[in-house]
């Protein structure tokens, strides 16, 4: 069965549509699953923290741009973009992602694909569990869902309505 994860925004946003391929946790909430998960953005207001959300503009206008996310251009350019953008919607889930690993901070060797700055992404926040997520599939039309903390089993209806939308209802 798939999983949902509820992430604030912009970060949801930047998982399906700006290339963000880590979630970063203060503890491994995957355990042993990988396989689909459901991105929800919570319905918390973002309150900007620490410059990140400017990486999360550069997503967006490097995609309004008609850049790929990876393209060095997106790590140069960034206007103000406000958090009541309508790209950023609460309380639904905006699509699916895989959940191919986890790093764990106290392993050593949590870096096999590590770059020039020694993380596994841009993304990963240093000491933080590493969700390591790929192939983003967004929604059509957002599904509203109502979050909770964790990443949790969703339900067989709210599996199905995602399934009609992601590749003509076959394997998300």
């Amino acid at each position: 069965m798939m999983r949902v994860l509820t992430v604030r925004q912009p970060w949801a946003w930047a998982i399906i549509h700006g290339g963000k391929d880590v979630e970063n946790r203060v503890r491994n909430i995957a355990g042993d699953y990988r396989g689909p998960v459901a991105i929800h953005a919570g319905l918390a207001v973002f309150e900007e923290e620490g410059g990140g959300y400017s990486e999360v503009v550069r997503a967006i206008e490097s995609e309004i741009q008609g850049y790929r996310v990876s393209d060095d251009y997106l790590w140069e350019v960034a206007d103000d973009l406000e958090p009541e953008d309508p790209r950023f919607v609460y309380g639904a889930i905006l699509g699916v992602v895989d959940l191919v690993g986890v790093h764990d901070p106290r392993d050593a060797l949590f870096r096999p694909t590590a770059d020039v700055d020694g993380t596994c992404s841009k993304w990963a926040e240093h000491g933080a569990h590493h969700l390591l997520l790929a192939n983003p599939r967004p929604l059509a039309t957002p599904i509203p869902f109502k979050g909770a903390l964790g990443l949790r089993t969703l339900s067989a209806d709210f599996e199905a309505a995602i399934r009609e939308q992601t590749e003509g209802g076959s394997d998300v």
